[in-house]
């Protein structure tokens, strides 16, 4: 595996500057700052954060998610087929490299400090999740298929969704949208993270995953985003090491919960998901839908303490043939731009390729860069605004600007 790693300067994230946007925070959105206030994080791991940091510049697929260890030091950035771990300090650390399959979007789990991420074999219609022991990747090209590190958890009602012959006509027609096969569009599974039961801000961590939905525009029960969680407090139990050869199906045969949040059209469902504890919030970056109906926002977020309820999933016929199915909704949070025509609500804000709450109103957001054989990824420390037209403002440009109207 080719690679080589940005020489750009990582410049370390001031004081002043995070007590600025402290400050900014609590003058415009007084509800975020109270739970930031009450956060456990750690201020002086929150300060060592870096204002920004590059990825690395990688024969790879591109930045699909990233995570942060704030307490550990360390940031991580799932590349599809190969994993970068980089200290905050802007060195690499280790890669994790060796599979065929897409490894999409990564979570840390609080309990264990494993990483968590997607990863997909459409043709093998399995769907896993990749279950990483991190705090031992500390070399560069270490082979996932020849480590302890690297175990996986097969998802069941994933390849079920997925290759569900919809159309009834005997077959099942693969990983293709021009097919009406696919329940509720479902492409397999992208964004994933830990957080608590749907209807609540506290009880136990659990994983939520979410699907991937096809973007045909010719269909109309592709119009939900569905989001499944697992307890994994049993899991060890199911992880195995992964063979290309012959994958496994140990795995969860239910799920704990299953929902459904109506966003209008995606392109390939949920990219990102993460939840912010401070704020009581989930947050899903998609790519952009192409159904001229809904407005077509770039993120979307869902309120923790918003009940599920359940009621009719619009657009996806009901077995019987009469009316809609019945599915748990979860409603949009009631903040951001609002759609009169559909009352969507959301932001036009890129969050598809790496979305990371941090703590005290802050976030990463990533961007990618690159073509073939040198995919690059770009990190930004952003702060919540609350405006619905600029949901986040860079941490770097407000200590600017505090520097300039300073008497």
């Amino acid at each position: 595996m080719k690679f080589s790693v940005s020489p750009r300067a990582i410049a370390p994230v001031t004081i002043a500057a995070l007590a600025l946007a402290t400050a900014m925070l609590i003058a415009i959105a007084p509800g975020w700052a109270q739970a930031a206030d009450a956060s456990p994080t750690d201020r002086r791991a929150v300060e060592r954060l870096p204002l920004n940091q590059n990825g690395g510049t990688w024969d790879a697929g591109h930045v699909q998610g990233v995570a942060v260890d704030v307490e550990g030091g360390f940031i991580y950035y799932s590349f599809t087929n190969l994993l970068a771990k980089y200290d905050l300090e802007g060195r690499l650390v280790g890669t994790l490299v060796g599979w065929t399959g897409h490894l999409g979007d990564l979570a840390l789990n609080p309990v264990d400090g494993r990483l968590y991420g997607s990863l997909e074999y459409k043709a093998d219609e399995a769907f896993y999740i990749a279950v990483i022991d991190v705090a031992g990747l500390n070399e560069v090209g270490v082979e996932a298929s020849r480590s302890d590190l690297f175990t996986t958890v097969h998802l069941a009602e994933v390849g079920r969704d997925y290759a569900a012959d919809m159309d009834g006509d005997g077959r099942f027609d693969g990983d293709t949208a021009d097919t009406r096969d696919h329940r509720y569009g479902a492409s397999g599974i992208d964004g994933v993270a830990f957080g608590p039961r749907f209807g609540r801000r506290d009880g136990p961590v659990l994983l939520t995953v979410a699907y991937g939905v096809y973007g045909d525009v010719t269909r109309a029960d592709n119009d939900h985003q569905v989001l499944l969680q697992y307890d994994i407090a049993a899991w060890d139990r199911y992880a195995q090491p992964l063979s290309e050869a012959a994958p496994h199906r140990e795995g969860p045969a239910a799920v704990d919960g299953k929902y459904f949040v109506r966003t209008g059209n995606t392109t390939y469902g949920v990219q990102n998901l993460a939840y912010d504890a401070e704020a009581g919030r989930w947050f899903m970056g998609v790519y952009q839908g192409r159904k001229p109906e809904f407005p077509n926002y770039l993120l979307f977020a869902v309120d923790a303490e918003a009940r599920p309820a359940r009621g009719d999933l619009i657009g996806v016929p009901a077995a019987s043939g009469q009316g809609w199915e019945q599915g748990m909704l979860l409603p949009l949070a009631p903040d951001g731009l609002e759609d009169p025509a559909t009352g969507l609500r959301g932001w036009r804000w890129k969050a598809d390729v790496g979305f990371q709450p941090l703590g005290r109103g802050l976030f990463y957001v990533a961007a990618n860069s690159g073509g073939k054989g040198a995919q690059t990824a770009d990190i930004a420390l952003m702060r919540w605004t609350g405006d619905p037209q600029a949901a986040f403002a860079p941490v770097a440009a407000e200590e600017r600007l505090r520097r300039l109207s300073a008497p």
